[in-house]
């Protein structure tokens, strides 16, 4: 039997106390009252979900989809990265990208939206969030009525777009399309963006 591989996990700060959730899990406001969070924390079933760093064709993905939608979008929608839904009290998951109505936007100092505001949730999936990327997270994102959801994965260096749209009577997503090179859709508006332009100079 061979040995179990060894990881380099890093020198942990001895100093950095974990939160301690309460009977019954932390709730969507507690994100915002816990002091000295990880970046881009999330709150999934009442537990806090911290966030590995990402790969550069993480980052280069969130910035190709996100000029693209930012060009191509009407004026009564808007896109942010990195915001959290508040999808219930127990729930407030992080979308890689969200397009929202224009009129949620609260200002600066915002840091959600209600699901009935958020027109497309996109995750771009990493190795650390490949299960809620492909389960937990549609499964939530549809039973609160985000309407679009696209999942981005990588294949031979270039990101490959699942989408996929609510079903209303079911509350449940259909997948409409896998794209590969170029993603060409009409809902929730009309987008073409070409994939391989993550590997161009920004």
């Amino acid at each position: 039997m061979s040995a179990a591989p060894e990881y380099d996990h890093g020198e942990l700060d001895e100093h950095y106390k974990y939160p301690v959730p309460p009977p019954g899990g932390w709730t969507a406001d507690d994100l915002d009252r816990l002091p000295d969070l990880p970046p881009h924390t999330e709150l999934i079933d009442g537990s806090l979900v911290f966030v590995s760093p990402q790969l550069k064709f993480h980052t280069r993905t969130m910035w190709l989809l996100e000029n693209a939608l930012l060009s191509q979008m009407p004026g009564d929608l808007e896109v942010d990265r990195e915001m959290t839904i508040k999808l219930d009290k127990r729930n407030r998951p992080e979308p890689d990208l969200l397009v929202y109505r224009a009129e949620a936007d609260t200002g600066i100092d915002q840091t959600w939206f209600k699901p009935e505001d958020v027109v497309l949730a996109i995750e771009v999936v990493s190795e650390d969030s490949l299960e809620r990327d492909r389960e937990v997270k549609p499964r939530k994102y549809a039973a609160a009525g985000v309407a679009h959801y696209w999942r981005v994965e990588k294949d031979d260096g270039l990101p490959v777009v699942y989408v996929y749209e609510l079903d209303p009577a079911t509350e449940m997503y259909t997948g409409t399309g896998i794209y590969r090179n170029r993603l060409k859709v009409l809902v929730p508006f009309p987008v073409d963006i070409d994939l391989t332009g993550i590997n161009r100079g920004r």
